[in-house]
């Protein structure tokens, strides 16, 4: 088991030279590594930030969102070529930085809405492009953990099952279920009976709690989702995911209003060692 934190708590743009006191203070709590986002910032740098990770010990995954115009699910021939170039950039970019890992809504892109449920058409475009995004990554040695979204935010895909079946129509051994406690909170009306179902193609767990502040504070149901987790053997990653005000476009973006936590590192470092005693303790 490996545990994690995302850097989205503090920034998009993870090369920054001033994060790197950050960083070294994040593997001195414990943490075996960090998620960097892949939002902002020149992936000619993504290198050289990871050289100076290793130098600290901290392994690292990597996320990516979908702009409108780089949409996996569009109807449109461009934007679905748009798609697969970006991504398969995304694939690189996590690669260039020493990780093996992409998550995130990489099938569609986030806060676009139809007004309607995903037709057959939008997901099977969807599907096409990350099959081929998959090859580009398994040449990468990168996998790819697909992350379903609540319905606020995106509507190809809202719960682990379909998530699973998506995955199993790609049909390809480096892509899996990403799975976040933030999300199932709100889509999944037995979220511990969901990770029992999906089973082992969870392949990346976000731990997020239902406000997105301090995990092991609010309402998730995290005895049930530790338990569900080792039931299937899961050995992956465990990376808290929260969010606050120190980027003012992800705030807006994330719908934080107010003060959900003391301060960030404090946040770090509780939501590690929740996330390590709730492991220890799940039976």
């Amino acid at each position: 088991m490996q545990f994690g934190m995302n850097l989205l708590l503090w920034t998009d743009d993870p090369t920054q030279e001033s994060l790197l006191p950050l960083y070294e203070r994040l593997g001195a709590m414990g943490f075996d590594g960090v998620e960097l986002p892949l939002l902002a910032g020149d992936p000619a740098d993504l290198p050289a930030l990871g050289r100076r990770l290793d130098d600290m010990g901290l392994a690292r995954t990597a996320i990516q969102v979908c702009p409108p115009e780089a949409n996996p699910a569009s109807g449109d021939p461009a934007i679905q070529q748009a798609a697969t170039d970006f991504l398969k950039r995304a694939v690189d970019a996590t690669a260039s930085a020493g990780a093996s890992v992409l998550g995130g809504p990489l099938y569609a892109a986030i806060g676009e809405f139809s007004g309607a449920p995903a037709t057959p058409a939008e997901w099977e475009a969807s599907v096409s492009v990350m099959q081929q995004v998959a090859d580009h990554a398994a040449g990468a040695g990168v996998s790819l953990s697909l992350e379903f979204l609540n319905r606020f935010e995106i509507y190809l895909l809202n719960c682990a099952a379909d998530t699973e079946r998506y995955v199993r129509e790609i049909g390809r051994d480096n892509v899996g279920v990403h799975y976040d406690t933030f999300h199932a909170h709100i889509e999944e009306k037995d979220p511990a009976g969901a990770i029992r179902a999906t089973g082992p193609a969870i392949r990346h767990v976000h731990i997020s709690e239902n406000d997105r502040s301090t995990p092991g504070k609010g309402q998730v149901r995290w005895q049930e989702t530790f338990s569900a987790l080792k039931a299937i053997d899961y050995e992956g990653w465990l990376t808290i995911e929260a969010f606050g005000s120190a980027l003012a476009t992800l705030a807006a973006a994330t719908k934080i209003w107010r003060p959900m936590f003391e301060d960030e590192e404090t946040l770090a470092r509780e939501g590690l060692v929740f996330m390590k005693e709730s492991w220890a303790a799940a039976k």
